[in-house]
């Protein structure tokens, strides 16, 4: 639900306009993305563990039993220990990247430099470029294939610059078993629609990791006096006299639907982050860059 002062009921027509505003956005969030992931780059260790794979990664002291075909002589013949050669680790992972760009997330309040469906698109941007640079594999559900490409966040860019309305996600028919997917969204539905709505990747092994972007007004309500609130899914109204009394009352509603959510996640084996949007994102980007890099137990999808 959107939070701010003489709101007007936007029509399918106000709402397209809006996709259209957003994909004009998309050049300055791509570049701001690559802005993004060049400083956090130094930080994201993508999935240097060791195995097979063509990539060099680190020498370590031999242990009896492993096989002598790895053993460097050349390294070893600097002094009296014997080394292996280690590779890192070459199998890819696939990571769904689902920037929710539905109505509710086009608010933005007085207090936040961007809007939510922009900072979700631009931290959907730099996480595909840094997956990309790592040799994951990274895709949209139901828009963009899974691709390794060096040029994944341009094309991710394209595919949403060409869409004539607000990406929604929906079903998840086209996702592969055993890999990742972030959603970036602010999960203001029903949270039991919610988990009905992820389950089914639950049972597939799929990691998910839910990503709430919130706006500051959204976690404070700092409203007083007349405001009139208006939902852009359900287009419901509703004139407050005194929004001030309703301020306890929300926070509660508020806390308890993300406590749920977080409570989902948790039992699901799945993460939850909280990124408000005026806030860096930096630090959830790492977060999730870690836990992708870090997982294991899947295979090739």
């Amino acid at each position: 639900m959107a939070i701010a002062r003489d709101i007007v009921a936007e029509t399918p027509n106000d709402l397209a306009a809006k996709a259209r505003i957003q994909s004009a956005k998309l050049p300055d969030l791509l570049i701001e993305a690559r802005h993004i992931a060049n400083t956090l780059v130094s930080g994201f260790h993508g999935r240097r563990k060791r195995g097979t794979g063509d990539n060099f990664w680190q020498f370590r002291p031999y242990v009896e039993g492993e096989p002598v075909s790895r053993i460097d002589w050349r390294r070893s013949a600097r002094d009296d220990h014997i080394y292996l050669r280690d590779r890192e680790w070459a199998a890819a992972q696939t990571v769904w990247i689902l920037p929710d760009q539905s109505a509710s997330m086009h608010y933005q309040s007085r207090f936040s430099p961007i809007a939510k469906d922009s900072y979700a698109m631009l931290m959907a941007l730099t996480l595909c470029d840094l997956f990309a640079r790592s040799g994951e594999r990274v895709a949209v559900p139901g828009l963009m294939a899974p691709t390794s490409s060096r040029n994944a966040a341009e094309e991710m860019a394209l595919n949403f610059a060409a869409l004539k309305e607000p990406y929604e996600y929906g079903h998840f028919l086209d996702i592969n078993h055993h890999s990742h997917m972030i959603i970036l969204s602010d999960f203001l539905d029903d949270p039991e629609e919610i988990r009905k709505k992820f389950a089914s990747l639950t049972s597939a092994n799929v990691t998910q990791h839910f990503v709430e972007i919130c706006d500051p007004a959204e976690e404070r309500f700092p409203y007083h006096g007349r405001v009139e609130f208006f939902d852009p899914e359900t287009r419901q109204h509703y004139l407050a006299g005194r929004s001030e009394t309703f301020h306890d009352a929300y926070l509660r509603l508020y806390q308890a639907r993300r406590q749920s959510l977080t409570d989902f996640a948790k039992i699901s084996g799945s993460s939850y982050h909280i990124a408000p949007t005026d806030k860096k994102m930096s630090t959830v980007i790492l977060a999730l860059a870690a836990m992708v890099g870090q997982a294991s137990g899947y295979r090739r999808g």
